[in-house]
């Protein structure tokens, strides 16, 4: 008796073409995506958790995806995970050198980089940084891509209000402007502003490199500017 192979449903091939259609558009991102979500925790194992769950919502999600780009979706999706994650973490008591202390003490946050021997911080392995550019995504941004994964950057960052952590590794690290900060995160671009200002101030009070990136990056854009508005040495020969 022959045997017959049964095709596969319209629904099912529907679903596998659907399916690799977001993987194809997906699987690209993920070890960038991961690398977000860990300076967004400061724990490797909870950055792979919010992955998972990034890819699971953005799958299920996937049919609602238009037109813009994919890339900020997913962006989007995983802030969104790592700041329901940093709330969940209330329950749970995590405190930082200064929070050790008696509630009667006066205790100064230290200067400088703070210590990051915190049992809840893991250093982000550097086999899982192939792949991810060694400079700042762009003009922008204030920290190249790896120094934003050092220990010591992680650890500062972690002081920040979980909205402020955002919006400071999207346009300081990410290089994203104010305008896809706050569409990514919902409210105006002046409380974005706001925001990322105050995150810069308590920053560069806990990692000494930030107190140089806003004199530095306003020099190089004073340089260019400069560069732009100098005349042309070979039209100059024709004139």
């Amino acid at each position: 008796m022959a045997m017959t192979t049964t095709e596969p449903s319209h629904q099912a091939q529907v679903s596998a073409r659907t399916s690799q259609a977001f993987e194809r558009l997906a699987e690209p991102f993920r070890r960038e995506i991961k690398v977000h979500c860990y300076r967004m925790l400061g724990s490797l194992h909870e950055a792979e958790d919010a992955v998972q769950e990034t890819y699971l919502r953005a799958w299920r999600s996937f049919d609602s995806f238009v037109e813009g780009s994919f890339r900020g979706w997913l962006y989007r999706i995983a802030t969104n995970v790592c700041l329901n994650a940093i709330e969940s973490r209330k329950l749970v008591q995590r405190l930082l050198p200064d929070q050790l202390a008696p509630a009667a003490a006066t205790i100064q946050m230290p200067d400088g980089p703070p210590s990051t021997e915190l049992a809840w911080l893991e250093p982000y392995p550097d086999s899982n940084l192939e792949g991810i550019a060694d400079d700042a995504p762009n003009p922008e941004a204030r920290y190249t891509s790896r120094e934003a994964v050092q220990l010591a950057f992680v650890a500062a960052i972690q002081v920040l209000p979980p909205r402020q952590r955002a919006t400071l590794l999207l346009c300081d690290v990410l290089g994203w402007a104010a305008t896809e900060a706050a569409t990514l995160l919902g409210g105006s671009i002046a409380s974005i502003n706001s925001a990322l200002q105050r995150a810069r101030e308590t920053l560069a009070k806990r990692y000494p490199d930030a107190r140089n990136r806003a004199s530095q990056q306003m020099t190089n854009r004073r340089h260019a500017e400069h560069c732009d508005d100098a005349p042309d040495p070979q039209a100059m020969l024709y004139e």
